[in-house]
């Protein structure tokens, strides 16, 4: 697999960089500092048809967001959790979902397969989300940026939901056979440049293991599970400002190795200070994936 100092040959970008900016994140509560300990739930859109339902508290914390851009040659998914990388589709409007599906899952499988070298990639879910009033359709309701900083799979569900995609039988292969799995959202902008709601990610290597709150998250058919992000001031959070439709973000979400290498990033959309009151809506897609190197 490319190691970090080859993916800088994946983006070159000539705007100049952005000064850093502090704003307020969403974070999860400790939950040793509750009374009462007990496991934090949420109810997903699918099962309330709405918003989403959260049983637990948060807060926020402000905290400085950095420009990625600036070291973005050197940012390697083992050691920050995501990358940023230029990558141009052919598909004009990514609201089409027989475009999606005929043509820009396609060109993001190739686009896994290279930078990782890998056996097979599978593409299990497309998203769309805005911040605009009506939010973006999706068939389990409205979808708008996520605003609390979470990490989307955890020790428990990642391997998990690589067996409801894969398969017992073949999960059990691949692991067997010593097979490394990844799961990696790749995000890009519908139409840009992005100026309301861009994703703040956190540096992987600044998170402790006990900022990662294991989270319950409900749906109509079974009960997954997510890590909450819990504040410290050591942790590093970054976005890339002004993200444009020929740009796209990795992020990892879990990893099958646990060698010391990042396994989660914690991720949340967030309120820039600097964005104007007239700025278009923001809008995305994500495709979720798993990237299967044997």
């Amino acid at each position: 697999m490319k190691d970090a100092a080859a993916a800088s040959s994946y983006f070159a970008d000539t705007r100049q960089p952005v000064a850093d900016l502090r704003a307020p994140l969403n974070f999860i509560e400790r939950q040793d500092t509750k009374p009462v300990l007990s496991k934090p739930v949420s109810h997903s859109a699918a099962l309330t048809s709405g918003d989403i339902k959260h049983f637990f508290d948060f807060e926020a914390h402000v905290v400085p967001i950095s420009d990625m851009r600036e070291i973005a040659g050197a940012l390697s998914v083992d050691r920050e959790g995501f990358e940023l990388l230029k990558h141009t589709t052919a598909v004009s409007d990514l609201y089409d979902d027989d475009s999606v599906e005929q043509t820009y899952i396609s060109e993001i499988e190739a686009l896994l397969r290279r930078r990782f070298c890998a056996s097979r990639v599978v593409i299990f879910d497309v998203k769309r989300r805005s911040d605009g009033e009506s939010g973006a359709q999706k068939p389990e309701g409205l979808g708008g940026p996520a605003r609390r900083a979470h990490v989307d799979y955890t020790t428990k569900s990642g391997p998990q939901r690589t067996k409801d995609i894969l398969g017992e039988d073949e999960a059990e292969r691949l692991a067997e056979s010593g097979a490394r799995i990844m799961q990696f959202n790749v995000w890009r902008p519908i139409r840009g440049p992005v100026e309301r709601s861009p994703l703040a990610l956190a540096d992987a290597s600044s998170v402790a293991p006990e900022d990662l709150i294991a989270s319950d998250n409900v749906f109509p058919d079974r009960v997954g599970e997510i890590y909450h992000l819990a504040h410290a001031p050591s942790q590093r959070w970054y976005y890339a400002p002004h993200m444009t439709p020929d740009e796209v973000l990795l992020i990892k979400g879990w990893d099958s190795l646990d060698d010391g290498r990042a396994r989660y990033t914690p991720h949340t959309s967030f309120n820039s200070p600097e964005t104007r009151d007239d700025a278009p809506p923001r809008e995305s897609i994500e495709l979720r994936t798993l990237v299967i190197v044997e």
